[in-house]
């Protein structure tokens, strides 16, 4: 029996073998297909007809039968109106589960079939470098290289398709950015300068598009609006041939941020003009250039500025007919040269209610729970009479035209309805409870005015719900600040509703880590929830009543205050005479550091165990680890596996996370978890920059953040 088991076994992983082996073949023969339609396409173009081909909407070329290729946003959803909206990117992230971000973007994918957007700018693989000032955290998955890869790639995937599915009619093409090392500035600005050593470039913030292109096969990548080691993004031949093309084998295309082949002239101050800004970005292999609006002042890729030095210089054209090339070869691979776009009308509504409540499901995986003193929560419906929600995120306004709700984040569509954390309370209690609301405060005001009203609706509540945090109108991009403490008078309102004595439950609706000391410390329950999507607030009131066990772990680190900036667990030793790497009157360590959440269950992880205890550096092995539910509900554990080599030829950081796996367990089950360490989970760069594995000890750490205490270690020998 056991024979005939290992034969099927065999044969299914040769079948396998064969069927990948095919379906690479035969996309080597359609891009080769395709190859020789685009040369001679491009052959029978005018110079013009070329120019017009390189902005992000160009229109149709009727003469040559030259197909519109129409863009847009899916950071999580699209950005128009009618769409799923679901949680922003650092939620996603905080579920730590790439299969839920592969379905979302392949239904993100299907909503722009059916508006006609084939071209998506999304996702974003930038890695949170530990400044919470910088306004664009949201849009990242977190701080950790590893963890924005393995997000980074299940998105792309789901929104391409892989193999014979890639690009077909369910699928669009993805575009990654900001390449490279976008988050990397002093002051916490977007678009600030970063300056870096090729070291921290590559081993914190090349690998996510690394992955992109060779697991994923990214279709088009978007390089940061910023100057990088003083050459700007979009003019760093380095950076876009050396690397992208040349070394890790990206063969898509590349569009500009808005704007910024232009802005080499009026931001970076490089070229003189407009005509040396546009030649310096398509001899660095920037092959389109993303102007919205079209304003005239800020073209850079069209007739009136290239024509005349084209034409000129006919040499310069062989820049023009790459980058034309590339842009025709995508449309020729998403099937648009081969169909007609479908009617659309300006209110089409695309969202299903399948994909509205895939958006409530991630919402529930996403939410993560700080603090829970007491076990206050989940709270019990049967006891309770009367609930106090307050704060001025506990509900929202319908937006005005051509916006989206504000709880719902950056790059945020506008969905056919959202559930507040106000609609989702009431909707969970049915009127079995009566809900006592009152906003208290506004977002960002000075007035206290609403105070007495809030205070008044906690005490005659048995329990407060208090909602406060941020919105789109103090965080996104181009939303950068100079302190990370709630805004307005909102603490003030924490305060007070904490010393009416009533048990309070915290709900914080944000994109940012914030410096909520007084909370932490203070208040007894704390959910953090980042923007759940369009169904928040059922998924909020399904955790608050324990519907929901919180599963979900933090991806950033929480400063304690803007002086203690960066905070990130990616550090490197510190200091160890006297002063120990410690601030003198103030704690160095996170408020709530990355990997970090509870549950309202238990768990235990055993000592961990390897397959084998020493192995060559050529070789790999295996670590594992039985994590046990000692709690008496059902609940989500999300185990991290952390490598650090101890002793090597160049400095490193005092861990990395190699691994990660969400389990689900029930009360008393116990599930063994296990971890590859080979090549990639143990290689450093050397001296030269290569990845090598070096003969020694490794510490191998596994365990439910990245806290020491909450590590189980283990110690790896490699030899030569």
């Amino acid at each position: 029996m056991k024979k005939t088991v290992h034969i099927g076994v065999a044969l299914l992983v040769i079948i396998s073998c064969f069927s990948m082996q095919s379906v690479a073949q035969n996309s080597e023969k359609a891009d080769l297909k395709i190859s020789k339609k685009v040369e001679q396409l491009v052959g029978k173009m005018t110079l013009d007809e070329k120019i017009a081909e390189l902005t992000q909407d160009a229109p149709a070329n009727d003469r040559l039968g030259i197909p519109f290729m129409k863009f847009g946003e899916g950071l999580h959803g699209l950005w128009v109106d009618g769409v799923t909206v679901y949680p922003q990117a650092i939620a996603l992230g905080s579920t730590w589960d790439p299969e839920l971000i592969k379905k979302m973007a392949e239904q993100t994918a299907l909503e722009a079939r059916a508006l006609n957007i084939t071209h998506i700018y999304s996702p974003n693989l930038d890695v949170i470098s530990g400044d919470a000032r910088y306004g664009r955290v949201e849009e990242s998955y977190g701080e950790d290289p590893y963890l924005v890869s393995r997000m980074g790639v299940a998105f792309i995937q789901g929104m391409q398709g892989m193999g014979s599915e890639r690009y077909d009619k369910n699928h669009v093409m993805s575009t990654a950015k900001h390449y490279v090392g976008y988050p990397e500035n002093r002051r916490g600005i977007n678009g600030g300068f970063s300056d870096m050593s090729e070291r921290r470039l590559r081993e914190v913030f090349l690998p996510p598009f690394e992955a992109a292109v060779k697991e994923a096969q990214i279709g088009s990548i978007m390089p940061g609006h910023q100057d990088f080691n003083g050459v700007p993004c979009h003019m760093n031949s380095w950076l876009l041939n050396d690397i992208l093309r040349d070394e890790i084998g990206f063969d898509g295309f590349v569009v500009s941020d808005n704007n910024d082949v232009s802005r080499l002239q009026t931001m970076h101050f490089i070229p003189e003009t407009r005509v040396e800004a546009a030649l310096l970005a398509l001899k660095a292999g920037v092959d389109m250039d993303l102007a919205l609006g079209k304003i005239p002042e800020q073209l850079s890729f069209h007739s009136t500025i290239l024509k005349d030095t084209l034409t000129k210089n006919p040499e310069l054209v062989k820049y023009v007919d790459t980058a034309v090339s590339r842009i025709l070869a995508a449309k020729y691979k998403l099937g648009l040269f081969d169909s007609e776009p479908k009617a659309v009308k300006k209110d089409t509504i695309v969202s299903k209610k399948e994909h509205q409540d895939y958006a409530y499901e991630l919402a529930k995986k996403a939410i993560v729970l700080l603090k829970n003193e007491n076990n206050l929560l989940p709270l019990d419906l049967k006891n309770l009479k009367s609930l106090a929600v307050i704060g001025p995120n506990a509900t929202e306004q319908p937006p005005v035209e051509y916006s989206s709700y504000a709880l719902l984040g950056g790059y945020s569509g506008l969905p056919p309805y959202y559930v507040s954390v106000l609609d989702g309370l009431k909707s969970k209690t049915e009127g079995r409870v009566t809900i006592n609301y009152a906003q208290g405060c506004d977002l960002t005001g000075d007035s206290k005015a609403g105070f007495a009203e809030a205070i008044d609706a906690a005490n005659k509540s048995d329990a407060v719900v208090l909602v406060v945090g941020g919105s789109r109108r103090t965080g996104g991009e181009g939303v950068d600040r100079a302190d990370l403490d709630l805004l307005g008078v909102q603490n003030e309102l924490v305060e007070a509703i904490q010393k009416t004595g009533k048990p309070v439950i915290v709900v914080l609706i944000n994109g940012r880590p914030l410096s909520i000391n007084y909370i932490a410390e203070n208040i007894p329950s704390v959910l953090e929830t980042w923007y759940l999507g369009m169904r928040s607030g059922d998924a909020i009131a399904d955790a608050i009543f324990g519907d929901v066990n919180p599963g979900g772990k933090l991806t950033v680190s929480f400063p304690r205050s803007v002086g203690q900036l960066p905070v990130t667990y990616l550090e490197r030793p510190d200091f160890v005479g006297s002063g120990k790497g410690r601030y003198k009157y103030s704690d160095k360590s996170p408020l709530f550091p990355f990997g970090y959440g509870l549950s309202y269950t238990t768990f235990k992880y055993s000592e961990l165990t390897l397959a084998d205890s020493t192995i060559k550096s050529d070789g790999s092995t295996t670590v594992s680890v039985k994590v046990t539910n000692t709690g008496s509900i059902i609940g989500d554990e999300v185990v991290q596996m952390y490598v650090r080599d101890d002793y090597a030829s160049v400095g490193r950081y005092l861990k990395m996370l190699k691994g990660f796996k969400r389990i689900s367990l029930k009360p008393g089950e116990t599930k063994t978890v296990s971890f590859k360490l080979g090549f990639d989970e143990l290689h450093i760069l050397n001296q030269i920059m290569k990845k090598e594995v070096e003969a020694g000890t490794f510490t191998i750490s596994v365990g439910a953040s990245s806290l020491e205490k909450d590590l189980k270690t283990i110690s790896l020998r490699v030899s030569q």
